[in-house]
């Protein structure tokens, strides 16, 4: 509980900063998100042919600066098309820690990060919602969740066994035909 503590406060510190700017300036530029699921993409595949040496292997024995170091990872998904599992992930691969522990180690600081910047959110635009959007906000925030908690297992089976590049590919693939898809209808 206090690694996954201190992984979450840098972007919940920075993101609190800067939501405003994250929310106005960066959500408004389609073309910044598509180019961002490419990078991500490249990484992703550049990280996966990398024959890392896993040094940590069980999430609740991380050292503390490993923690800190995997949320100040985290930090780099406030800028819209980054994943912030694709990017947790890697900073935890390049951290020596181990597929399946990296992967798991994201989805245990999801919830935390998720559930505050989602409440976060809604503190700041209390003022356009009404009780009538509540309905909807619920079931959308538990569809999410319950969707996150069948699809972990998957996830975390197949990245031990076949690593990410299947994610990587895909966000080459989505980040292209974004971009083209903007370049003809602009």
């Amino acid at each position: 509980v206090i690694g996954i503590l201190v992984a979450f406060l840098p972007a919940a510190v920075i993101g609190a900063l800067a939501h405003d700017f994250i929310k106005t300036i960066l959500f408004e530029s389609p073309r910044l998100i598509c180019i961002m699921l490419i990078i991500g993409g490249v990484v992703l595949l550049a990280v996966d042919r990398i024959n890392f040496k896993p040094v940590h292997h069980n999430v609740e024995r991380f050292p503390l600066s490993v923690y800190l170091k995997i949320g100040l990872f985290q930090c780099l998904s406030l800028i819209p098309g980054t994943s912030r599992s694709g990017s947790t992930i890697v900073g935890a691969l390049l951290m020596a820690v181990d597929k399946r522990a990296a992967a798991e180690f994201s989805f245990f600081l999801a919830m935390p990060t998720m559930v505050g910047a989602f409440a976060f959110d809604l503190f700041k635009n209390r003022n356009v919602l009404t009780s009538a959007d509540l309905p909807i906000i619920s079931v959308g925030f538990i569809a999410a969740f319950v969707a996150a908690l069948i699809v972990v297992r998957f996830l975390l089976d197949y990245v031990s066994r076949r690593g990410y590049a299947l994610f990587g590919w895909w966000r080459l693939l989505v980040g292209i035909a974004g971009l083209a898809a903007l370049t003809v209808w602009g």
